[in-house]
């Protein structure tokens, strides 16, 4: 009975080690034991974040790949194509940080750049004329490899639809891009990002005039529960380009910054799809 009970103990034992073994790796001078996971762990990205580069593909490869800024991915205007498929530039592996939001928040976190994936694409971005602002359009192949590119992007860290946002959503004093020609509503289609539904719209504005006046305080408040950035501090005018970049991004045939009842709607319709940020 003792012989048997040893060798059960050495059969046992030599079990524990190749379980043990099996579930460490080499790393040269030692060895890491990898099957005691932890559970207080979250996704470090959270966010995706749209940019335009305000200049040509050649200047934009330069700029973000020198000391200062940088870009996950570079989408250029008309993308090559490399075994038949369109290439895209990795400018920095998604496993590092990037320097392209700057001082940024979004849903009650700061600085983006320690939590997001950052998109670059080609555009010159606007010009002003004495009359008018023009801004230039996405070519139809940029936002086909934009949509395959951030599917894979959401997917993989199981970005939330809110969590989709353009850079001048993030950092509304001081940028617009990708401005009021990029495509929210269709990424939304394709799964990627947020967009309100038509029908709820209609049902928030509740009949009144879509251009009537509504108390700017009113909508900065759903605009901060959603998660936008609001400061109580504001003049008129920052409290007018936050409201440009909200109608930029979800009303792009009118951003005047004027709070009106359609605006209203839309974030109402936003917020009762989406729920208010915790």
């Amino acid at each position: 009975m003792t012989k048997r009970i040893w060798l059960a103990a050495i059969v046992l034992l030599t079990g524990c080690q190749s379980l043990q073994h099996s579930t460490t790796v080499d790393r040269g001078s030692y060895r890491l034991e990898t099957l005691h996971q932890a559970q207080g762990v979250d996704q470090r990205i959270r966010f995706l974040v749209i940019h335009y580069t305000a200049v040509d593909f050649q200047t934009s490869l330069r700029t973000l790949t020198e000391e200062h800024v940088s870009a996950h991915y570079l989408l250029p205007v008309q993308p090559v194509s490399q075994d038949g498929k369109p290439l895209v530039y990795q400018l920095v592996p998604e496993a590092m940080r990037a320097w392209h939001a700057g001082g940024s928040s979004w849903r009650g976190r700061t600085h983006l750049n320690d939590t997001s994936i950052g998109i670059e694409i080609v555009n010159q971005g606007f010009s002003n004329t004495l009359l008018n602002t023009h801004w230039q359009p996405y070519s139809p192949e940029q936002i086909a490899l934009l949509i395959q590119l951030s599917r894979d992007i959401v997917k993989r860290y199981d970005i939330q639809p809110v969590d989709v946002v353009g850079h001048s959503d993030i950092a509304p004093q001081r940028k617009q891009d990708p401005g009021p020609l990029f495509p929210w509503q269709k990424l939304a289609q394709e799964g990627i990002g947020a967009w309100p539904g038509q029908d709820e719209v209609q049902h928030y504005l509740a009949g009144r005039d879509k251009h009537a006046p509504v108390p700017i305080a009113r909508i900065l408040s759903k605009l901060a529960r959603y998660g936008y950035a609001v400061d109580p501090s504001w003049d008129s005018k920052q409290q007018r380009n936050l409201l440009i970049a909200f109608q930029m991004h979800f009303r792009p045939r009118d951003y005047r910054g004027e709070p009106d009842a359609e605006s209203e709607a839309i974030i109402d319709a936003l917020l009762s799809k989406y729920g208010a940020m915790r």
